[in-house]
């Protein structure tokens, strides 16, 4: 009962006052499982992503935890290709810094400044803990494209308005002789070829990324 009211009031807080490029409501009904989204912050590699997180509410909370994985893919040296994050507050004491004062806003603001400060000394992921201490611009290289891969073009198709209602006059030659015959129906013809709208080519297919998994070590 003391778990359902606290989440009550921080998905009300997150709907009234969210923390800022963060998001989360609750899935459907259930105040245990919640969705989130975190924006990638300017001047870090994950820019203009729009990255998707799942929480799972534990029974214990808030003297445990919450589980919280990434959904979006995310090149980075603390978070896996599973979406796991190693970050101190998701582990309990002694060796986490988990307390019951801390709520799901403070973990995900949390996760936004990884984001933006990876700890490579912790990894999850060490070849990419490598590349950020001793090749930095193949890391953020590699962290751009991830980002434009898997965190753009998501948003991107849900950009504008559907296209994909047309005329069934196109699919019949009768009709489109009647058509021709119209001026009204001619300047229609026109319109529809007219230049498609700039924002277009942002669905262009990218170059696959490699699919090697990077070097893995739990963290402590």
């Amino acid at each position: 009962m003391q778990r359902a009211a606290r989440m009550k009031r921080e998905v009300e807080m997150f709907a009234r006052d969210p923390p800022p490029g963060v998001s989360c409501w609750s899935k459907g009904d259930k105040l245990d499982e919640l969705e989130a989204q975190i924006l990638g912050a300017e001047g870090t590699p994950y820019h203009g992503g729009v990255f998707k997180l799942e929480i799972q509410v534990t029974e214990r909370y808030p003297f445990q935890p919450p589980k919280v994985r990434f959904v979006t893919p995310i090149y980075h040296p603390n978070i896996d290709d599973g979406g796991r994050i190693c970050l101190d507050i998701l582990k309990m004491p002694p060796k986490g810094g988990w307390k019951p004062s801390l709520n799901v806003s403070t973990v995900l603001t949390s996760i936004q400044l990884l984001m933006a400060e990876p700890n490579p000394d912790d990894p999850l992921m060490t070849d990419i803990s490598n590349e950020f201490k001793f090749n930095r611009p193949l890391y953020l290289e590699n962290a751009k494209r991830w980002t434009e891969k898997h965190a753009m073009d998501n948003t991107a198709g849900n950009s504008g308005p559907s296209t994909s209602s047309t005329s069934g006059k196109e699919n019949n030659p009768q009709s489109s002789e009647n058509t021709e015959s119209s001026g009204e129906d001619s300047e229609s013809e026109e319109v529809r070829r007219a230049p498609a709208p700039p924002g277009v080519n942002r669905l262009k297919k990218r170059p696959a990324l490699s699919t090697k998994s990077a070097g893995k070590k739990q963290c402590t």
